[in-house]
């Protein structure tokens, strides 16, 4: 290519895929490239290769809406979910705009061109190459992906055994007929523990404190049956219209009943688990959806520890030692491999450095405008899914709504989109803060600022972002517009730096 691009989509994950099939299916003249670090698509579902990896959202509702999930498994696999984005780019004419192997380093914005520059390196040979481009959307997600959370503990240099985490899983890892411990209890831990339990010794999952599992029917027997008898789209509106509900009314219960539901969720351990069952492993100290809750296809992990396969031990640890894990306690636990499910590090944009006329962008210090454009930034769409729905129920609007502004340019003859705050509504908490999992809240000083008022405020409620997205007009007095400069001082695409 030689022209400046349209829109330059970074990202080749749920999000990625999902904005440029949205793109290719209402833009089609739009010419436009997606950046992929990794060497294939997929994301998030390509790095994790840990036993077990699966979605924590149902697939009725973490599928795309123009291209149904159609298998009846509620929390699908991640090769499964890798295909399914494989066969969505083809689908859409997508695969054929990816670069594989670009590793974005920075993206400057200059006003005179109008026009984004974005870096990257091609990892694979070490060369660095430029795009340009009028709309740039990221849709790099928020965490690092060359390292997870990783605290240090006394003594672990003496572990004899293997200490892995879970976002640089060895491949072929013999774990069969070895003791395991999985330090963490959150979504990767209570994936990670029934699966290695099947071939492992003995599982235990350790930790410092309980967290909420909700335990799902693994197959939807319910849109089975209706498929026998109803056309497949009637089945499947039926079916993420029902979930939809069921998980933002779960939210909602929580969220105003929560010694209800934690009941409830306390209710179904103690159900699942029968005499192994002891409070204090399940009865986290904070209120429901604090934290996410962690999704269990068929109680998968109750069953693990009720059949003496797995077992949860809440306690502290004092130090590692040569074959396992010394408790504050007192108790010991034996390890052969040891496995640091301990959480993500934030990470904005993929590392890569933003700016606008030479001036280095701190997005902790702005806010997000309609949740997917950021302030005081021409042109930028940051793609960032619910924390407490299905990730694409949100991107997927931020894509909708994407499209429907590049319209709205074109009509109007406009180059320009920059949301600005004329009233200082922004507050101290970021985005996330109603969160208390430690690594949203080690990342608060990284994430965008929260607003006061709409729409500057960050919501998790599809019913108001879909009528804040998609039913209000794009004209707006805090969007501020330029149109086209006469002369533009840049009309052609570099590859090379």
């Amino acid at each position: 290519m030689s022209e400046v691009l349209d829109v330059l989509i970074i990202g080749a994950g749920v999000s990625g895929i999902g904005a440029a099939s949205r793109l290719r299916a209402e833009h089609p003249d739009k010419q436009f490239v997606l950046l992929e670090r990794r060497e294939r698509i997929g994301g998030t579902w390509d790095l994790f290769r840990y036993p077990g990896v699966r979605s924590d959202s149902d697939m009725f509702t973490y599928g795309f809406s123009f291209k149904p999930w159609r298998e009846y498994q509620t929390l699908a696999d991640g090769t499964s979910i890798r295909e399914y984005l494989d066969r969505t780019a083809k689908d859409f004419d997508v695969t054929d705009h990816i670069e594989f192997g670009m590793h974005c380093q920075s993206a400057r914005w200059d006003s005179s061109s109008q026009c984004w520059t974005v870096t990257a390196v091609h990892e694979p040979s070490g060369q660095s190459r430029q795009w340009q481009a009028r709309f740039l959307v990221s849709c790099q997600g928020y965490y690092n992906h060359d390292a997870g959370y990783r605290p240090h503990f006394e003594g672990e240099d003496t572990f004899k055994g293997q200490m892995i985490h879970p976002q640089q899983w060895p491949k072929d890892l013999d774990y069969a007929d070895k003791n395991v411990v999985v330090i963490g209890s959150g979504a990767t831990a209570v994936t990670v523990v029934p699966a290695m339990a099947e071939k492992a010794k003995k599982v235990t999952m350790l930790q410092r404190s309980p967290t909420y599992i909700f335990a799902l029917p693994g197959w939807d027997r319910m849109t089975e049956l209706l498929d026998k008898v109803l056309p497949q789209r009637w089945s499947y509106a039926i079916a993420r219209r029902r979930n939809l509900f069921i998980w933002q009314g779960t939210y909602k219960i929580c969220q105003r009943f929560p010694k209800l539901m934690r009941k409830f969720f306390v209710g179904q351990a103690r159900r699942h688990v029968g005499e192994r069952f002891r409070l204090e492993d399940f009865n986290p100290k904070y209120d429901p959806w604090d934290q996410r809750l962690c999704a269990v296809p068929d109680a998968d992990l109750y069953n693990s520890i009720r059949d003496d396969k797995a077992e949860v031990v809440t306690d502290h640890i004092e130090r590692i030692t040569a074959d396992g894990i010394q408790l504050k306690s007192g108790r010991h636990l034996d390890a052969d491999i040891i496995v640091t499910a301990t959480g993500l590090q934030v990470q904005m944009f993929g590392g890569m450095e933003i700016s606008v006329d030479d001036q280095p962008y701190q997005v902790a210090e702005k806010m997000i405008y309609k949740s997917v454009l950021l302030q005081d930034v021409p042109n930028f769409a940051w793609v960032f899914g619910y924390i407490n729905l299905s990730w694409t129920m949100k991107a997927d609007m931020s894509a909708q709504y994407i499209c429907k502004l590049l319209s709205y340019m074109d009509e109007q003859g406009i180059a320009e989109v920059i949301p600005r705050d004329h009233d200082g509504v922004m507050m101290e908490d970021s985005v996330l803060d109603q969160l208390t999992a430690g690594y949203v809240q080690r990342a608060k000083q990284l994430l965008p600022r929260q607003g006061r008022k709409i729409p500057w405020v960050v919501r998790h409620d599809y019913k108001e972002d879909r009528r804040m997205m998609l039913q209000t007009p794009i004209a707006d007095a805090r969007l501020e517009t330029k149109p086209a400069r006469k002369a533009p001082a840049v009309d052609r695409l570099s590859h090379a730096a």
